[in-house]
This record gives C-alpha cells, structure tokens and sequence, in this order.
C-alpha cells in the first residue's frame, strides 16, 4: 500500500478499517537479498502481535525511528491502542513495554500523530502512576496551577482556531433574533472570561432600528479579578455607544451557583449562554450514579406531558436501553434523568423562563462506560483538533504547543486519567444534550439560516480552510472537513401541564 501524506484524523480512519501495513526491516534480508518484512500492523483488533515487541526488549529496532511519517503514523496509533488495552486490564509491566516502544516514536514537538502519541502517552503514564497514591502525590506535590495561565491558553485557542469564535457568531445572532424588539435584556454567561463575544453584541445591539436596549450581563466565574477585568472592559464598551448596562459578578463555581443569587428582575428578557461548561456538571452525578432519584421520575413526567412523541419515537427505536439506568453513555430518558445535579440545575434555569438559552458543547462522546471506549473516541477527536493546527500554525510556534500541551493535553489526561468526581471532561454528543433538555422542559429553537451565513461569512474572511457549519435538527455543528467537532444548539421556555 502506498501512502500519501496524510493527516492523522485520516490515518485513524484508515486504521478502522484494518488496513495491512507492510514493515521492512532494511537491516534484515533473505538469503536471496531480498528485504524481510512484517505485516504484523495488521488491525483487526488489539490481539496482533509485533515480532520487534514482546517483554524484556528495551527499545524497538532503530530502524523504526527512520519510518515514513505515514507509517509511523499507523504504528503509533496500533501501539497506542495496545498500550491502552493494558493500561485498562491493569497489565502495568506490559503497559510499561509498550510506553518505552512509544517513546522512541512520539515527540511533542514532531508530526501530528507523534504529538497526539506524546499527549496519550503521558495520559496513560499518570493513569498508571494513580495506582501508586504514594509516589503520585509526590511527583504532583509541587504542581502549580494559575487561573490567568489557564485563561491565557484559552484566548490563544480563541486566536489560533475558529471554534470558540464561531460559537460567539452564531449565539450572539440566535440572542439578537430573540431579543428584537426587547427594551431591557439580561444575558447570564455562565463562564465570563472572554470579554469579545459581548463586544460583538454590544456593537450589535446598538445598531437595531429600535436603538439598544438596557443591557444587563451576569457573568460567573471562580476568580473575582477575572470578573472585575471583564466588567471593567465591557462598560468601557457600552459607555462608547452611550448604552445603557450594567455588569453583575458572581464568583462561584458553576456547580456551586446558587441560581437564586442570578437575581432575574421582573420584565427582563432573559438569555442563557453557556460555552462548552454544562459537561462539567455530569461529574458531581457520577458519586450518585447508582441511588435512585426522585428527579428522574420527575422529569420523565415532565417530558411525557410536554414531548410524548420524541419520548415514544424514541422507545420504540430502542425499547431495551430506555430503561438503562446509568448516566453514562447510555442514551435514554431514564439514565438521563438519574443524572440529578445536571437535572436539578437545568430545572432551575428552567425556573427562570428563559427566552433562549444558547448551548456550545464539544460534539464527542468522551462519557463512555469503559476507559478502551473514551480513550479510542479521544483519540479520534484529538487528531482533528491536532490537524487543525497543523494545517495553520507552524510546528515550532510556541503558542502551539502551548494550546496542544495546556488545553488539549490536559483534557486528555483528565478523560484517560482521571475518575469520579475530578473527571470533568465528560464531553457527550449532541442528541443526547437534545434528550436532556428536552426531559428538562425546555424546547428546541431552530438556529437560524442568517447565523449559518455570518458564520461562514467569518470563516472565508478569515481565511479559514477545511471547516464546515452544518445543520443538525435545527441546530448547528462545527466540523473539520467532515468531522464533527463542536455543536451549537438554542432552547427557549416552555410550559408543561
């Protein structure tokens, strides 16, 4: 098989579909001359074996670091998978041959797929280390975190990829086309951290044939400096165009919110924002996965008095997982309603009758039952992630590797490595967000043609290439080429009986 030069997010692609490869060793030959090859990377499963691989060698053949970037490619990912497999089985010496076979290969500076191997290989390591609490605690003692950090990488990841910009195009027309006519509108975001999307709506607001409403924006986030940069930013804005506004702080984790302290005012209108936060609240439900909620009975109700067709639709496309009760990955009514801190405050923004509530989610399933399952879909969306920077930014930009190592990086060490309560990357698809709001009450607002346009409008100005705006059931999914990567959908108030 001859390879092309391909991007990772393919050569995973090829990898699904069992393709052979062919290794030569050009220091080994037949008596004939002729070169002795492997086709051991041959993948049907996680049982094929490596004639260079087995306990107790060191490191590969040197021969295997000269590799075609291709084919390294390939080999990276079946060693990957099966370092993966026995991480998951507790086969630590074996997981420990495998990483050193890695090592030689992966480089956090290389290709894309040596990068991606460099991230998953450390996500493995610090998964295995856990099971020395001793020596984890020690390597990890002195471990700095910082907010600003984590901001700065963030706003990097704004700059060097459409995704997060794309979010605010598309949110902020879905709140303008809900908010026409409006004389007083309040916006909650319920992670306020980038000032530019509420400069884009102030700039538009103050443009309506009507005039700008008064404008009130509650933003959350944990650190009070974060929110007091915001507030001073955002009036300077308003203050330019003579609007009228007025920024409420509220520091608090989004799983510690208290909505009452939100202080929605009678006559406001409301909008709901919530940028790639909502996964993290299916953490607090995993301590709670196996107690039985009144909440999930509650909301099974609910959504039999307001959407028994999808209810019904939905049964009779799959009967026997409806009534699965884990809150994992299981899509159905009553696994997602025994999820009851994602139920219990999705109700409670339903209490405040919002008129939308615009959601962007990361369009994966990184929730899966098995740790195999979320390391191979991880591993599936990463690459196109990683291809995305490949295909604009130079190897060496420290900006980068700085995106690649601080946000990418450490999301997959949180969805490999981590359990529980402290595994916050439970990124899920969107119908099964679609599922879940509906169980909440709240009913789906068609995104609409105009913001598709403005989005794509964004990425040609910009120059942005190999991105696609799709339309899923009246909502809107971000791809890379034709992979889906992040979903954009809106939901307004609705009443049940």
């Amino acid at each position: 098989m001859v390879l092309s030069s391909y991007p990772s997010s393919l050569l995973l692609r090829v990898h699904r579909h069992s393709v052979s490869v062919c290794i030569v060793d050009p220091k080994m030959a037949q008596e004939d001359g002729s070169p002795v090859t492997s086709s051991a990377m041959y993948f049907p499963g996680l049982g094929s074996p490596y004639p260079w691989l087995s306990p107790g060698i060191g490191s590969p053949y040197p021969w295997l670091r000269e590799l075609k970037s291709e084919e390294r490619g390939l080999c990276l990912i079946q060693l990957l998978q099966g370092c993966a497999h026995h991480v998951a089985s507790g086969s630590i010496d074996q997981a420990n041959v495998w990483l050193e076979q890695i090592s030689q290969l992966a480089s956090a500076g290389g290709d894309t797929m040596q990068r991606i191997a460099a991230y998953f290989t450390e996500a493995l390591a610090d998964r295995m280390l856990k099971g020395l609490p001793g020596l984890y605690k020690a390597l990890n003692s002195t471990k700095l975190s910082s907010i600003a950090e984590e901001i700065h990488i963030k706003r990097l990841f704004f700059e060097l990829c459409p995704f997060l910009k794309l979010s605010y195009v598309i949110s902020n027309q879905a709140i303008v086309e809900a908010m026409e006519g409006e004389k007083m509108v309040h916006i909650i975001d319920l992670h306020s951290f980038e000032p530019a999307q509420w400069i884009n709506l102030i700039q538009t607001l103050n443009a309506r044939p009507e005039g700008p409403p008064h404008l009130r924006i509650t933003g959350i986030h944990e650190q009070k400096e974060v929110l007091d940069q915001m507030a001073a930013r955002l009036i300077e804005e308003a203050e330019k165009y003579d609007i009228p506004f007025q920024f409420n702080p509220i520091v608090s984790k989004l799983e510690n919110l208290d909505v009452e302290s939100l202080r929605v005012k009678t006559g406001e209108a409301l909008a709901v924002c919530s940028i790639l936060q909502l996964h993290s609240l299916l953490a607090t439900d995993d301590d709670m996965n196996r107690r039985k909620s009144p909440l999930a009975t509650k909301n099974l109700q609910k959504v039999m008095h307001i959407n028994q067709l999808t209810l019904g639709e939905w049964l009779e496309k799959d009967p026997i997982s409806a009534y699965s009760l884990s809150p994992d990955s299981s899509l159905s009514p009553l696994s997602l309603g025994a999820s009851p801190k994602m139920g219990s405050f999705l109700t409670a923004l339903w209490g405040l009758s919002p008129k939308l509530m615009v959601i962007t989610e990361q369009e994966s399933n990184h929730n899966g039952h098995t740790l195999m399952d979320r390391i191979m879909e991880a591993l599936h969306y990463y690459a196109a992630l990683f291809d995305c920077l490949e295909s604009t930014v130079s190897r060496a930009s420290m900006e980068r590797q700085k995106v690649e190592k601080m946000l990418f990086g450490e999301e997959i060490k949180n969805i490999i490595s981590c359990e529980g309560t402290d595994r916050k990357e439970r990124h899920e698809k969107l119908e099964k967000w679609i599922l879940r709001l509906e169980l909440s009450g709240f009913g789906r607002v068609q995104l609409s043609y105009h913001g598709r346009m403005q989005a794509k409008k964004m990425l040609r100005d910009c120059g942005y290439d190999g991105y696609e705006i799709k339309e899923d059931n009246g909502c809107l999914v971000i791809c890379w080429h034709d992979r889906p990567l992040f979903s954009v959908s809106a939901w307004r108030f609705r009443r049940y009986e």
